[in-house]
């Protein structure tokens, strides 16, 4: 199959679509006012439970203070600011982040891709490749990676995985983050019981009964409120919350200077390596564990990296090095030196019992509206990421709204919204524990860095082009600190951490069976696909009957008659008097540009009026949800025909050259859409099975069903007569058609277990049957109107 340019691009871009305006420092200064209240909330608010989360009776002494501050101090210092702000923001494909922004640069740079492609039309998937690699010890590796196919399901395997955690960190997150300010709440009432009663035993029932009535309720209220405002978008919730987040920063910064020079000046030597030396060459069981806790305080940053379709690389980075890590520093700078003097107290290591007694009700107040914030980053990551899963056939169906007309990344998933906020609400009612959050928490915080770390050192050799030296060093370097504190949390699996796994492995065979599933029906249309010359030698035998009209056959291949259109025609021998095939074709890149948005070409002779269309999209787009998708289709065809003619080449090669056309002008070349109107267009009533085919043929027969849907009109140019007959006569013949009315042809596999396959295959289907029941519909995911809708079911056994 050869592929043709119609246009005049230098190249496919992505970036050409992803930076659609101008990135100058005013809008620059935007975002990052903005990255206040969706990024950087989770970092900000950490302080909430980094040291709660740590068991009273672990911290015995000054020096063990000391000693944690130190961790604290060089895991966000090697974590944050050196892993992610200075090297792997740097790998964004094309203004996205993720781990599957990591993997998609690995698809595209070195055959790894196991994601569902008909891989026998290559050519129509053609994406223009950078400059291979010219140094002797990558390319080595590269074709060693490729050569293995094992390999390549451990790349995808750990994309999904490090997607997983994602998913598990924004719902642990937000239970964490306001449970703990819900705590602080009902701590400082607490205090205030001997305001209600002057009896000792009173006080007590007072304090008792706010201690089990109030952090819950509160906090599961504070959760749904957060959860119903994500419908307003990445933009106006960043608004919205950035000023919280500033007022928090101002006051926690301020209050962790006062704390340094009020309780202990000293604390600023615990930056000092030899600390850590010190906890190490101490190190005990409840130490090591310790170590869980403190690994929350590089929160946010891997949902930083996620986030990067949201916003920019350069408002991120202004933010962090020069306002959040100096503030955060001096915070936990500041709560260790209260710690540090205070740890005979009761509820020492919460944060609130650093603040002075004058403003601490204040602070509890703002508090909770900043735990609120603080979660938005890995929610936002979380519809970020599942986007891309989406997008690359990885997750099932769910609709997917766009919030912003400048920035694509910023996406709203209203399915996986709701279903985040029961999860939430399930551990913050299910475990009503801090420190049991807090476990969780901190092994899905760490996980998904692990995973970056491990597809990171791939990105340096494949894609920056860097020694193989320098891809493991920062594997070594990395992936031992992560797996330090991995081991940390491994040990707090039986207290509360149990629950990751849980939502790890449900997530994960979700996405796996999906991916399996979605493969196993491309491979099943792939082979039992017919060509373009045995539609055109039957066709006489059956007796086929053209009807007047446009029909679209949607199918996931992209060469060939798909089966199920053809077990349509041996049933009914009758089809449209136009038919376009029309495929998605998902590329490993965020976005194709619109003027490259199509491959258009025939199937079999002019005369038979068949064509194939062919929609390429990247992982951050949503073409089939747009309103006029199906005018769309119709332009690109009439282009491709009045362009045909000129193009030599394509008049003298194969019927399957494919010509690209971009997204149709407003106001036309080939074919003018006139305003959109409503009237009354003729279609064909949906049909479920086999059993209702003889329905269709008498609606065939006697005439379409109408309905009423708003639809573009079409009509030929003013120059019109100059062009060649055939060309005017094929696109008239199109309009008429148009006009007719459309029909809609999808083909539904069905997936059956074939007896004697094993448990784990089993396992596999069953949930992908499941999960297809349950999400979308595809004719939901088209827009294809019901009433127009042909259904063509085949079984598949696997």
């Amino acid at each position: 199959m050869h592929c043709t340019n119609m246009d005049w691009d230098s190249q496919l871009s992505p970036a050409t679509s992803s930076n659609q305006f101008k990135d100058t420092w005013k809008h620059a200064l935007l975002l990052s006012f903005q990255s206040f209240g969706v990024i950087y909330g989770q970092m900000s608010t950490a302080p909430l439970y980094v040291f709660g989360t740590i068991h009273a009776q672990d911290i015995k002494s000054e020096d063990t203070v000391y000693e944690l501050f130190s961790f604290i101090f060089w895991t966000m210092t090697i974590i944050t600011l050196l892993k992610y702000v200075c090297i792997v923001l740097r790998a964004d494909d094309n203004g996205e982040g993720g781990t599957f922004a990591l993997y998609s640069l690995l698809c595209r740079h070195a055959k790894v891709g196991l994601l569902p492609n008909d891989r026998s039309a290559d050519e129509v998937m053609h994406y223009e490749r950078e400059i291979p690699f010219t140094m002797k010890v990558e390319s080595r590796a590269k074709r060693t990676i490729e050569k293995h196919k094992s390999s390549h399901y451990v790349m995808l395997v750990l994309a999904l995985l490090g997607s997983c955690m994602t998913i598990g960190v924004a719902v642990l997150t937000p239970a964490l983050s306001v449970y703990s300010a819900s705590s602080g709440v009902q701590r400082s009432l607490s205090d205030m019981a001997h305001r209600f009663s002057s009896s000792e035993r009173k006080q007590e029932s007072i304090a008792k009964a706010f201690k089990d009535y109030v952090p819950v309720p509160l906090a599961s209220a504070i959760l749904v409120c957060l959860f119903m405002l994500q419908h307003c978008g990445t933009s106006k919730i960043g608004f919205m919350f950035a000023p919280i987040i500033i007022i928090w920063l101002i006051c926690i910064g301020g209050v962790g200077i006062y704390n340094i020079f009020y309780w202990d000046k000293q604390i600023v030597h615990a930056i000092s390596p030899v600390y850590m030396y010190r906890f190490v060459r101490n190190i005990n069981v409840d130490r090591w564990r310790a170590l869980g806790s403190i690994v929350l305080c590089v929160a946010g940053s891997e949902a930083m990296f996620a986030d990067l379709g949201h916003f920019r690389k350069k408002s991120i980075k202004i933010i962090f090095v020069c306002l959040i890590y100096p503030v955060l520093v001096l915070c936990y700078a500041g709560q260790a030196a209260f710690i540090s003097k205070n740890f005979h107290e009761d509820d020492y290591n919460h944060l609130s019992e650093s603040f002075p007694t004058p403003v601490r009700d204040w602070f509890i107040a703002l508090s909770l509206l900043a735990s609120a914030v603080g979660s938005q980053a890995t929610i936002t990551a979380s519809f970020s990421i599942i986007n891309q899963c989406l997008a690359l056939g990885c997750f099932p169906r769910v609709k997917v709204i766009h919030t912003s007309d400048k920035i694509h990344g910023q996406v709203y998933i209203p399915d996986i919204n709701w279903i985040l906020m029961v999860l939430c609400l399930t551990v913050t009612i299910g475990f009503h524990d801090i420190e049991k959050i807090g476990n969780a928490t901190g092994l899905a915080i760490i996980s998904p860095m692990v995973v970056t770390t491990c597809l990171m050192s791939l990105v340096i050799a494949l894609y920056w082009e860097k020694s193989l030296y320098q891809s493991i060093c920062f594997l070594l370097f990395f992936g031992f600190i992560e797996a330090m504190y991995v081991s940390a949390c491994m040990l707090n699996v039986h207290k509360g951490a149990w629950y990751l796994v849980f939502l790890l492995a449900l997530s994960l065979t979700i996405m796996i069976s999906w991916h399996y599933g979605t493969k196993k029906k491309l491979e099943f249309d792939l082979t039992n696909k017919v060509s373009a010359e045995w539609l055109t030698a039957i066709s006489p035998a059956l007796g086929v009957t053209r009807v007047p009209g446009i029909g679209f056959i949607y199918t996931d291949i992209v060469s060939g008659i798909p089966a199920f259109f053809s077990h349509f025609i041996t049933n009914l021998p009758a089809f449209h008097q136009v038919l376009i095939f029309v495929s998605f074709k998902s590329l490993p890149v965020p976005y194709v540009p619109a003027t490259r948005r199509y491959l258009v070409g025939r199937i079999g002779p002019k005369d038979l009026k068949i064509y194939r269309c062919v929609v390429r999209y990247g992982y951050c787009e949503h073409i089939r949800d747009t309103d006029d998708f199906e005018e769309e289709i119709i332009g690109s065809i009439g282009e491709f025909i009045s362009v045909e003619e000129n193009d030599f080449d394509s008049l003298n090669s194969s019927q399957d050259r494919m010509i690209i056309v971009g997204k149709p002008p407003s106001n036309g070349s080939a074919l003018i859409p006139l305003n959109e109107i409503t009237s009354y267009e003729d279609s064909v009533s949906l049909v479920h099975n086999e059993t209702r085919l003889s329905t269709l043929a008498d609606a065939c027969e006697s005439g379409m069903v109408s309905v009423q849907r708003k639809k573009v009109r079409f009509m030929l140019p003013p120059n019109s007569p100059k062009m060649r007959v055939s060309v005017r006569e094929e696109l008239q013949e199109l309009i008429d058609a148009r006009e007719s009315g459309t029909a809609y042809f999808l083909g539904q596999v069905h997936l059956a277990v074939r007896e004697g396959s094993n448990i784990f295959k089993r396992l596999l289907i069953m949930t992908y049957v499941l999960s297809e029941k349950n999400c979308r519909e595809p004719p939901v995911a088209l827009n294809i109107p019901h009433a127009a809708l042909v259904e063509v079911g085949m079984v598949c056994s696997i």
